[in-house]
């Protein structure tokens, strides 16, 4: 269920995103609600790499490129 949030956007930031919302026409509030959705993505991306960087570390794998040469 779509619930109403409101939020204070500084004017700069406002204008942008009504530039970007008539040049991708798209509604401001779904590039508004799919950023948010990014956000909370690589929030929870992070979280889970601090979890999990310890044991990869005990590992050897300090590096994407350890990682990488582990599956191949």
């Amino acid at each position: 269920m779509k619930r109403p949030m409101t939020i204070r956007l500084p004017e700069d930031l406002r204008r942008t995103l009504r530039e970007i919302s008539k040049a991708e026409r798209v509604p401001m509030s779904d590039l508004v609600r799919e950023s948010i959705r990014r956000y909370a993505a690589v929030y929870r991306f992070r979280q889970l790499r601090k979890r999990v960087l310890p044991f990869a570390e005990a590992q050897g794998l300090l590096t994407d490129e350890d990682v990488f040469k582990g599956l191949a």
